[in-house]
């Protein structure tokens, strides 16, 4: 009776993994669409950066390179904004945050020298507690 509950919670634990997974990579495409735009003039940095978040927040370094013009787009689900992301520099200064833009899915911007950066990135407790959150990078073709 006991290795059947431990190869239940086995089969369980590995089930839901491979879901949250199946989930994330549906979201790739939904944020590839947004970092794109309709124009199609974005163009991906090559990284896509996956978190799976319950209740906490995810942190990703980059380089912003001076003069290039750079879209951040992010996702969690394809209904709402459920994605709130923060650009920091290194000594914590808020640089950008989407929360003050009603989570906006994206945010343009051009960087006028080098700066390297951390971003945050959380879900709206108010929206969704858990899942998972994927953010693109790119820049202006």
């Amino acid at each position: 009776m006991k290795k059947a509950i431990i190869l239940f919670a086995a089969v369980f634990g590995m089930s839901m993994a491979t879901y949250a997974q199946e989930s994330c990579d549906a979201l790739v495409k939904e944020c590839e669409k947004i970092l794109k735009g309709k124009k199609g003039d974005f163009v991906s940095d090559g990284q896509v950066y996956t978190a799976l978040l319950d209740r906490q927040k995810a942190e990703f370094k980059t380089t912003f390179f001076g003069g290039s013009i750079y879209r951040i787009a992010c996702t969690a689900g394809t209904d709402d904004a459920y994605v709130i992301f923060t650009v920091k520099d290194l000594d914590g200064n808020v640089l950008f945050t989407n929360k003050k833009y009603k989570n906006s899915s994206y945010w343009d911007f051009t960087v006028p020298k080098t700066i390297p950066v951390v971003i945050e990135t959380e879900l709206d407790l108010d929206k969704r507690v858990t899942g998972c959150a994927i953010m693109m990078i790119g820049f202006k073709r």
